[in-house]
C-alpha cells in the first residue's frame, strides 16, 4: 500500500500541475463573463465533444456506478442502456435547436436562454435559483475524490474532503470555461482508457474459453451469493426493481443531457454545421467509459460483500487485480473524473449568478444603477467570487460521507429536470410560443412534484421520482399554453383593416 501511496502522491501532482497549466494560460484568454461561461463561443467540435462526455460522466461513473452494480448485480447494467440511450437521445432532439435559436439571443447559460425566450424575468430567475440544485451534484464529485485521498493516500476523509474542494476551486477561478473544456478533453482520454482496461480485465481473469463461458461462470458466481444479483430487475436495488423504474433511469438520462452545465458546451460550438461531429465524438468516448460498470460486477465475484463500502468497491478489485502503479493511475483518472464535472457546474452556476440574475435582471431592471462598462466588470467578479462560496455549501453538504454518492448527485439531476425540461422542449418543438406563465407554471409545477415525490418517500429512486416530475412539468406547460394561450395572444390585423 505504501507503494500504491507514492505512486497516486506522484501521478496526482504531475496531473494537478498539468491542469493548472492550463487554468492559467486560459485566465490569459478570459476577458468578459462570455469568456467565462462558454470560451467565447469559438471552440471545436471534437474538443467540445471530449468535454461533453468528460462532464456527463462523471467521478460517479467511476465510483458511484460500479459500486451499484457491486451492491445490486446485473440489473444495474439497466444504466448502460440508459446513459447510452436515453443520454445522446436527449442531445440529438434538443441540442441542435438549442444552437440554432442561440445564434440570436446570444444567452450565456440555460436561465438566460429561457428567459431570453420567454420574455420571463420570472423563469430567468426561477431557473437560475433551481440550478443551486447542482450544489448536490458538485457534493458528489467531492466525496469521490475525497475517497480516493482517504483510501489511497491516507487522509481523513474530512481533510481529502477540503483538499478536493480547495483544488477545484482555484483551478475554476482561475480558468473558466476555457481551463474547463479544454482539461475536460484531457479527461475523457484518460477515462475512456481507463474503462476499456477495467472492461478487459476482467474477460482475462476470469477467461473460461470463450466470451460467452467467461460472462456464464461470472454471473454463477454472483447467483451463488444471492439471486436477486443476476435478477433482471432487482427488487434489493434503489433504481432497477421493476420496469418502471427502469425507464425512468432512462427519462431521466434524456433529461439530463439539456443540464446547465452540458446546456453550456452547446452554447460553446463555434460551428452549427459540427453538432453533428460534437455529438459523435461524445457518444464513443461515453460508450467506451461506460463500460466501467463491469469492474463493480468483477469486483463482487472477486472479492464478495467484502470490500470496505460500495462507492470504493472498484478500487478494491483494482487494488486486488492490478499493479500498484495501474492502481495509482487510477486514483488520479478518479480525480479527473472529478474535476471534470464539477468544474462545469461550477462555471454554470457562477454565470447564474453574474449574468442571469446580475446582469439581464437586475442591472437591466435598474435596480442595480451602474454603466454597461461597470456593469460587464462586476459580473465578471461576481462570476469569479462565486466559486469558493459554491464549495464550500458543497462540502457542508457531505462533511459526513453519504451511503451511495450517486443518490446525492441525481437529487441535484432530478430536481433541475422536472424545473426545466418542459419549457425546454416547448421553446424548440411548439408551433406557437407558449405564454411566459405557462412556462413559469411548469418551472413550478415540475420543481414541486419532484420534492414532493421524493422527500415524501412515495417513490423511493431519486431517478424515478426525477422522471416522473419531469412528465408531470411537461404535461404542464402544454396544458397550460392551450388554457392560457387564447387570453394572452394578440389577435393578427385582419387584412386591409387598419
Amino acid at each position: 500500500m505504501e507503494q500504491i501511496t507514492l505512486y497516486t502522491w506522484i501521478g496526482f501532482s504531475v496531473f494537478l500541475l498539468l491542469m493548472l497549466a492550463v487554468g492559467y494560460l486560459s485566465s490569459k484568454k478570459m476577458k468578459t463573463i462570455g469568456d467565462f461561461a462558454t470560451g467565447g463561443g469559438k471552440l471545436g467540435p471534437y474538443v467540445l465533444g471530449f468535454s461533453f462526455a468528460a462532464t456527463y460522466l462523471s467521478a460517479a461513473t467511476f465510483l458511484g456506478y460500479p459500486g451499484w452494480s457491486h451492491e445490486w448485480g446485473l440489473s444495474n447494467l439497466w444504466l448502460f442502456l440508459a446513459m447510452i440511450g436515453g443520454g445522446p437521445i436527449g442531445v440529438l432532439m434538443v441540442a441542435k435547436k438549442v444552437r440554432k435559436l442561440n445564434t440570436k439571443q446570444k444567452s450565456l447559460s440555460l436561465p438566460d436562454w429561457l428567459g431570453d425566450f420567454y420574455k420571463s424575468d420570472i423563469l430567468r430567475v426561477g431557473t437560475a435559483l433551481i440550478l443551486l440544485f447542482n450544489i448536490f451534484y458538485i457534493a458528489a464529485q467531492f466525496v469521490a475524490g475525497a475517497r480516493i485521498f482517504e483510501y489511497l493516500l491516507g487522509m481523513s476523509y474530512t481533510t481529502g474532503l477540503i483538499l478536493i474542494a480547495v483544488i477545484v476551486v482555484v483551478y475554476v477561478f482561475a480558468g473558466g470555461a476555457l481551463a474547463d473544456i479544454y482539461t475536460d478533453a484531457i479527461q475523457a482520454v484518460l477515462m475512456a482508457v481507463t474503462a476499456v482496461v477495467i472492461f478487459i480485465s476482467g474477460i482475462v481473469i476470469f477467461w473460461r474459453g470463450s466470451i460467452a463461458d467467461t460472462f456464464s461462470g461470472i454471473s454463477g458466481n454472483l447467483a451463488s451469493q444471492n439471486e436477486n444479483l443476476v435478477a433482471v430487475f432487482n427488487p434489493e436495488s434503489l433504481h432497477f426493481y421493476s420496469f418502471g423504474a427502469v425507464f425512468g433511469a432512462i427519462a431521466i438520462q434524456w433529461a439530463f443531457a439539456s443540464a446547465p452545465h452540458l446546456f453550456n458546451k452547446v452554447l460553446g460550438l463555434k460551428h452549427e454545421k459540427d453538432l453533428g461531429k460534437m455529438i459523435a465524438t461524445y457518444v464513443v468516448v461515453a460508450s467506451l467509459c461506460v463500460l466501467v460498470l463491469f469492474g463493480g460486477l468483477y469486483s463482487r465475484a472477486a472479492l464478495g460483500d467484502s470490500v470496505a463500502a460500495a462507492d470504493l468497491a472498484l478500487v478494491d478489485y483494482i487494488i486486488w487485480a492490478f499493479p500498484a502503479i495501474f492502481v495509482a493511475f487510477f486514483g488520479v483518472v478518479i480525480l479527473a473524473a472529478a474535476m471534470s464535472t464539477t468544474d462545469g457546474i461550477f462555471v454554470s452556476i457562477s454565470t447564474v449568478f453574474a449574468n442571469d440574475i446580475f446582469l439581464k435582471f437586475l442591472v437591466k431592471r435598474n435596480i442595480v444603477k451602474v454603466s454597461d462598462e461597470k456593469a460587464q466588470r462586476m459580473a465578471f467578479q461576481i462570476s469569479r467570487m462565486t466559486v469558493p462560496i459554491i464549495g464550500l455549501l458543497a462540502l457542508l453538504i457531505v462533511i459526513r460521507p453519504p451511503e451511495y454518492m450517486g443518490d446525492v448527485m441525481w437529487i441535484g439531476i432530478s430536481g433541475i429536470a422536472a424545473g426545466t425540461m418542459g419549457p425546454i422542449l416547448q421553446a424548440v418543438y411548439a408551433k406557437r410560443k407558449a405564454p411566459a406563465r405557462a412556462a413559469e407554471l411548469s418551472m413550478i409545477v415540475g420543481l414541486g412534484s419532484y420534492l414532493f415525490l421524493y422527500f415524501s418517500g412515495i417513490i423511493p429512486s431519486t431517478m424515478s421520482a426525477g422522471a416522473v416530475a419531469t412528465f408531470i412539468g411537461i404535461a404542464t406547460i402544454n396544458v397550460a399554453s392551450w388554457v392560457l394561450r387564447p387570453s394572452t395572444e394578440v389577435k393578427p390585423v385582419e387584412e386591409g383593416g387598419s
